[in-house]
C-alpha cells in the first residue's frame, strides 16, 4: 500500500501577478528624461511651450515641471484625477514623478 501526500497553497507571494500588481515598478533612479516623456505624452498638448485650452503654464522644461510640483500641487492634481482632463496617468507614471521629486529632481 502506498500513501501519497499532496498539498496546495494559496500563498499570494507565489503568484507573480498578486505579488507585483504594477508590472513596471519605479526604477531606482528617475531622471527628468523619464518625467519629460510622461509630460510629453500626457500633458503637453495643453501645457506646451505656448499653453492652450486654458492651461495656466507650460510643462516643457525641468524648471517648469519642478515649479508646478513644488508650488502648484501638480502631483496632487494628477493623483486625484483632475489632471490630465482627458484621462489619468498610470500608477507607474505617478510613482515615477513622485520618485523624481523625492530624489531631488535629478536631470
Amino acid at each position: 500500500m502506498a500513501t501519497i501526500f499532496y498539498a496546495c497553497s494559496s500563498d499570494e507571494s507565489d503568484d507573480p501577478i498578486l505579488s507585483n500588481p504594477d508590472p513596471q515598478p519605479v526604477s531606482t533612479q528617475v531622471t527628468y528624461a523619464t518625467v519629460a516623456a510622461i509630460m510629453s505624452g500626457n500633458c503637453n498638448s495643453c501645457h506646451g511651450a505656448t499653453p492652450s485650452s486654458g492651461a495656466p503654464m507650460s510643462l516643457t522644461s525641468l524648471t517648469e515641471v519642478k515649479e508646478a510640483i513644488e508650488s502648484r500641487n501638480l502631483i496632487g492634481r494628477i493623483e486625484n484625477g483632475s489632471m490630465p482632463p482627458n484621462g489619468s496617468l498610470s500608477s507607474t507614471q505617478i510613482n515615477n514623478i513622485k520618485a523624481w521629486q523625492a530624489q531631488g529632481f535629478p536631470q
